[in-house]
């Protein structure tokens, strides 16, 4: 008899943070495989420690779902209440390409939940795919986009 092996099912998490060297959680997003999505922006972000880039390109892009909006402590039981529903699958992975999303995610959920485990995808991203995933659908530097385009981009196994 032989050992069934699972396909991992794949969650990419993205986020948008403050600044790189005080990095408060902007916005998350998490985009499965299978199309589910998520999506939440912290409404109490320090809004003073924001670069200049910040302020400019990922500001403006902020608050077009007015309801996906939420206090940190909202934010974190909306998200772990979602990942509930993939936590049957046999090999659940969230992935990430920046390994400031991951420490932005954990930061936020407290510890990783049962039966997740993680992978970091950054060279698993096809370059020319991404591209045109941005070209196509535009939204670079949006937690939603990223991880779709990074969803888009992966080459799986």
């Amino acid at each position: 008899m032989s050992e069934q092996v699972h396909k991992p099912f794949r969650i990419f998490v993205d986020t948008e943070f403050t600044d790189f060297s005080v990095r408060d959680l902007i916005s998350i997003a998490l985009v499965a495989e299978n199309g589910r999505e998520f999506y939440g922006e912290n409404r109490n972000f320090n809004r003073s420690a924001c670069s200049e880039f910040v302020v400019s390109i990922v500001i403006p892009q902020l608050g077009e779902l007015p309801d996906r909006v939420f206090s940190c402590e909202a934010l974190r039981t909306e998200l772990l209440a979602w990942l509930n529903q993939f936590a049957n699958h046999p090999d659940p992975r969230l992935c990430f390409d920046y390994v400031g999303d991951w420490e932005l995610f954990l930061e936020l959920v407290r510890e990783l939940p049962d039966p997740w485990t993680t992978e970091q995808v950054l060279e698993k991203i096809n370059h020319d795919r991404i591209e045109t995933y941005y070209q196509i659908h535009s939204g670079r530097h949006h937690a939603l986009h990223d991880a779709r385009a990074n969803c888009f981009a992966f080459a799986s196994d």
